[in-house]
């Protein structure tokens, strides 16, 4: 019955308090969450600090996150292989019919439209890959983080910087939806 309960998307009220604790005891410990560091610190250790002086510090002070990164990926791993109950993702019919109506998807399967994040080697699709993963490395590395980053650590840090990426992300995601999606995919 545990298992069962395990397999199911878990609510709000168990997840939200899960990681209220979990930044609560980093913050205790003085340390700063976030998953897009960890890429300097990947790119310190293979030498990088050699030709650019950004990549010039202790990263052995940010190792404990590089655990973080690989406790993901197995986490991710078990979840998916171990712990899913394979059943789709439940999405809002209206926001199913609105991807079916610019050709995104023709059935969900899963959390990702197979038309959009699996490789056919059509242009346009590696065009958007391409652009998007670009787009997404600048924005990450020039508002100082990635949204999940700024939205739970530095909100929790109650960092100023972080109110106004997670502000700028929002409008950039409606700007996204409402208005360059139907323009991308009509």
């Amino acid at each position: 019955m545990l298992l069962d309960y395990i397999k199911q998307p878990w609510p709000w009220y168990i997840s939200g308090p899960l990681i209220a604790v979990v930044m609560y005891l980093l913050l205790k410990q003085g340390k700063d969450f976030g998953m897009s560091s960890n890429l300097r610190t990947m790119c310190t250790i293979l030498g990088a600090g050699k030709s650019s002086s950004f990549f010039r510090f202790d990263w052995k002070t940010q190792s404990w996150n590089l655990l973080v990164v690989l406790g993901t990926a197995i986490g991710g791993f078990i979840a998916h292989y171990f712990l899913s109950d394979g059943s789709a993702a439940k999405i809002n019919a209206e926001s199913i019919a609105d991807l079916k109506e610019l050709g995104i998807i023709d059935q969900l399967q899963g959390y990702l439209p197979e038309s959009l994040f699996i490789f056919n080697g059509s242009l346009f699709q590696f065009s958007i890959l391409s652009i998007g993963g670009l787009l997404i490395g600048f924005g990450t590395r020039y508002a100082g983080g990635c949204s999940s980053g700024h939205a739970i650590s530095g909100l929790s840090n109650f960092q100023l910087p972080s109110l106004i990426a997670v502000i700028g992300f929002f409008i950039g995601g409606i700007i996204m939806v409402h208005f360059l999606f139907p323009l991308i995919f009509a």
